[in-house]
């Protein structure tokens, strides 16, 4: 599977850094699907069977990142999960070791997030 095919969901209640959280996996070419919030990236996981992995911002009103990725696993989707957040990670993964990345978001994101995504998916199967 070629990277095109690829669909990523990206999740942030602020379209702004959704957009650019997006326009950075853009540029290893994968298909980028955008979303509001945890409501509506639940829906477009029902919905879309190309999507393989999730990018989700913490801290959003409603559902959360976390919140999501629970949610998501209740539901039967074990899709890899990055969750984006400004917060320390360490104590993050100590409390949520299920997840399967935790990125901060700081000046390295262009660099470190795009590896990230493709090691997620190398190791679900898919190929980048």
């Amino acid at each position: 599977m070629n990277t095109a095919q690829t669909h990523i969901l990206v999740v942030d209640d602020d379209p702004f850094t959704a957009e650019m959280t997006g326009m950075i996996l853009e540029e290893e070419e994968y298909e980028i699907i955008l979303s509001d919030g945890g409501l509506d990236a639940l829906g477009k996981l029902a919905n879309d069977p190309l999507i393989r992995i999730v990018v989700s911002d913490m801290n959003m009103p409603g559902i959360s990142g976390i919140k999501l990725f629970t949610g998501m696993r209740e539901r039967g989707f074990n899709l890899p999960f990055v969750l984006l957040t400004g917060d320390d990670s360490p104590p993050l993964r100590l409390e949520y070791p299920d997840l399967d990345a935790i990125v901060t978001k700081d000046a390295d994101l262009e660099e470190i997030l795009p590896e990230i995504v493709a090691s997620l998916l190398a190791k679900s199967g898919v190929q980048s």
